[in-house]
């Protein structure tokens, strides 16, 4: 078999995001602006929800959607040691503690039996992450907060409105997902989005949030506070501030600059625009490695079920009886072949900053036993039939070399 270059995750750009971008270079204004608020309706429409902020990244989105809940110093957050650091700093960055919850056993979800024994008076919101783009059970989390609201003590409007411990969603991987009929976008109260450059919509580098309507408070104010937080607490965006007489500003809060420009919005609205036909490409090349590794001591990650189908955003393997040696050995494997492989994810509690934090990956078995043999094979949609099949064969080869 001749040898092929796989990579891992390529964005997938054609003449239509490559227009869009021109446009905005031609119109003579390129941060944000018009662009960027018709990518916002889209994606609320996309997700079924009334609004959308768009920023320049999901780890924005967590941090902004924290703080706009009033959550800081004396304060906690729960997330899981089985994901990227993006879940988890931005809680360090507003000052709140970190607390990490394992896996479940055998899967990439937060164990939601260690969620509510972690619960305490002190416990602000939880950040679920949809691992690979499979939806976590927000109907299960969404109970277990429910059950705990005794505990709750509000320290600002939001909480008091929500009566509760905020359901904030990492949902960086899971754009298209659905899970009980609820798509990603409208299952937790705040749902973060990314759009970096490997994700399945991509702006480059980019994100978004969408929320949940919640009594008592008006999504008019929400979107206004995010406005107002992305830009430096600048109470006019760019674009009005350049309109004729209109030069003059109020700095209304010590913000930050987390805003998205119209360059980055037009390749996302020309992404979203084709995102159906490119998630059902997904969701073939995914059908085409279930079906190549159908028997092979291997455990491929569940994006298909009754009740739930994810954005098939990553390609998880878990390789049965092997140890991270053996792991990656097979990643070096792949690579003499010319494929690019991956390992989602070297759990938190494994990572120097969060051990000087006092976190040891003793305490979190389940998510240790996910790594150690769980290897990403490549997913995206600039692949073939015959790129598959090529990656399946050096795949099965690996598995035989381990014996």
């Amino acid at each position: 078999m001749e040898r092929r270059e796989i990579k891992l995750s390529p964005p997938d750009i054609s003449e239509a995001e490559i227009n869009a971008v021109v446009e905005v270079l031609r119109s003579g204004w390129i941060t944000t602006g018009p662009v960027t608020k018709r990518f916002e309706r889209e994606i609320a429409a996309f997700c079924g929800t009334q609004r959308a902020v768009c920023l320049n990244s999901a780890t924005a989105a967590l941090e902004l959607t924290l703080r706009i809940l009033g959550v800081g110093p004396g304060d906690e957050v729960i997330t899981s040691a089985y994901t990227y650091t993006a879940s988890a700093s931005i809680i360090d960055h507003i000052g709140a503690r970190i607390v990490l919850v394992d896996t479940a056993r055998d899967s990439y979800e937060m164990d939601y039996d260690q969620l509510e024994s972690a619960i305490t008076e002190r416990t602000k919101a939880v950040i679920p992450v949809d691992i690979a783009g499979v939806m976590c059970d927000y109907d299960r989390v969404r109970s277990i907060v429910e059950g705990k609201s005794s505990l709750f003590r509000p320290s600002n409007q939001i909480q008091e409105a929500l009566g509760r411990i905020a359901i904030v969603a990492d949902a960086a991987h899971s754009i298209g997902a659905v899970r009980h009929g609820v798509k990603s976008g409208g299952a937790a109260d705040f749902t973060c989005f990314s759009f970096h450059a490997i994700k399945n919509v991509t702006t480059a580098e980019g994100g978004a949030v969408t929320w949940r309507p919640i009594s008592g408070v008006s999504d008019d104010d929400l979107y206004r506070q995010y406005m107002l937080y992305s830009l430096h607490g600048q109470n006019k965006d760019a674009l009005a501030k350049s309109k004729l007489g209109g030069w003059e500003i109020d700095i209304q809060c010590l913000g930050f600059k987390f805003n998205m420009t119209d360059i980055a919005a037009a390749i996302g609205s020309e992404q979203l625009k084709r995102y159906p036909a490119l998630l059902e490409r997904r969701k073939e090349i995914t059908e085409l490695y279930n079906e190549g590794l159908r028997g092979l001591p291997c455990q491929p990650i569940q994006h298909l079920g009754q009740d739930f189908s994810s954005s098939m955003h990553l390609y998880l393997v878990r390789v049965d009886g092997i140890d991270e040696a053996a792991r990656d050995a097979i990643f070096h494997r792949m690579a003499q072949a010319g494929i690019a492989t991956v390992v989602h994810y070297k759990p938190l509690p494994m990572m120097t900053a969060y051990k000087n934090k006092g976190f040891s990956i003793s305490d979190y078995p389940n998510a240790f036993a996910q790594y150690q043999n769980e290897i990403s094979l490549p997913l995206h949609t600039l692949l073939s039939n015959d790129d598959v099949s090529y990656v399946i064969s050096h795949f099965k080869k690996c598995l035989q070399a381990q014996g």
